[in-house]
């Protein structure tokens, strides 16, 4: 059977994705130094509950709890042996999450954590060989697609968008982090990437779909701002996923206050953009992604 491609369903359908697993995974329990993609292996079951209520929430998209499972980050944990098993049963957990609902499946892909030569001290060889591997295991687990997130420089994201190519990912997401400037208006990631600079680039690198997640700042309203200079520049399908709101610290940790309804009054505004997947971070739970799948719905029924 010809497998449906996310970048051609989404000329004609508005998918809703999952919202933070980090959050989630420190709700059920994750230390602050641990390896929350490690739980892929010794606590399947409960990365597996927090997917499963993202389905019953209505997310027609999971993305994997691999966004830290690259040689070079899980070689912080000592944790680079075991980069095949964490990616497939990352995989895995989130096609079962699915249970008998159609659903996608997106290989997530975090930041390599280390600058590129000539500013950092990874070679770009490196860099490849790395992000090869990791999308190789997903691909080979079956995933819908591979989802680069959180980049904010074109050398590391160009790279990943090659790698994902290389190994047959059906579908490539290149997914940015914006901040708000100083202006209240502008957004740019922290290596100074515009979001039409970024369009721009993701479509001619080869990438299906342009994306963008996380960010200071970046809430709904701001993806709906961003989405239409993604659309201004580029003719690619576009994905969001906003945190909820601003953080505050609390306990030298970053919280985040914005609720599920107030973060869902600005989806149509997303949605009218030209977002085709919409779903949300950092600070997110279960219950924002059931308060988008809502406002999507109404949306579709012109409502």
């Amino acid at each position: 059977m010809q497998r449906t491609l996310i970048h051609e369903l989404v000329a004609g359908r508005i998918l809703v994705c999952d919202g933070a697993m980090g959050t989630e995974l420190f709700l059920a329990g994750l230390g602050k130094d641990e390896c929350g993609e490690e739980w892929n292996l010794s606590l399947p079951d409960r990365v597996l509950g927090i997917q499963r209520r993202y389905v019953e929430a209505g997310a027609d998209c999971l993305i994997t709890n691999t966004f830290g499972a690259s040689r070079i980050m899980l070689s912080r944990h000592g944790l680079e042996g075991r980069i095949g098993e964490i990616n497939q049963a990352g995989a895995r957990i989130a096609r079962e999450a699915f249970g008998a609902k159609p659903g996608f499946v997106l290989g997530d892909i975090g930041p390599l954590g280390v600058l590129l030569e000539p500013y950092g001290d990874l070679p770009v060889d490196q860099a490849r060989a790395v992000l090869e591997e990791q999308a190789g295991a997903l691909v080979g687990s079956g995933v819908d697609a591979i989802i680069i997130e959180t980049q904010t420089a074109l050398e590391e994201l160009g790279i990943a968008i090659d790698a994902a190519r290389k190994v047959g990912a059906p579908c490539v997401i290149a997914s940015l982090a914006y901040d708000l400037m100083q202006d209240r208006v502008s957004y740019r990631t922290m290596m100074g990437v515009s979001p039409e600079q970024a369009a721009k680039f993701v479509e001619e690198r080869g990438a299906n779909i342009v994306a963008l997640n996380c960010g200071t700042g970046m809430d709904m309203e701001g993806a709906a701002r961003v989405a239409r200079l993604y659309r201004s520049s580029c003719g690619l399908p576009i994905m969001v996923q906003p945190n909820a709101g601003q953080p505050i610290m609390e306990n030298n940790r970053a919280v985040y206050r914005q609720g599920p309804s107030d973060m869902a009054r600005e989806v149509p505004a997303a949605l009218a953009a030209g977002v085709g997947i919409v779903g949300s971070c950092c600070g997110s739970t279960p219950e924002h992604t059931r308060e988008i799948r809502r406002m999507v719905d109404r949306f579709r029924q012109g409502r």
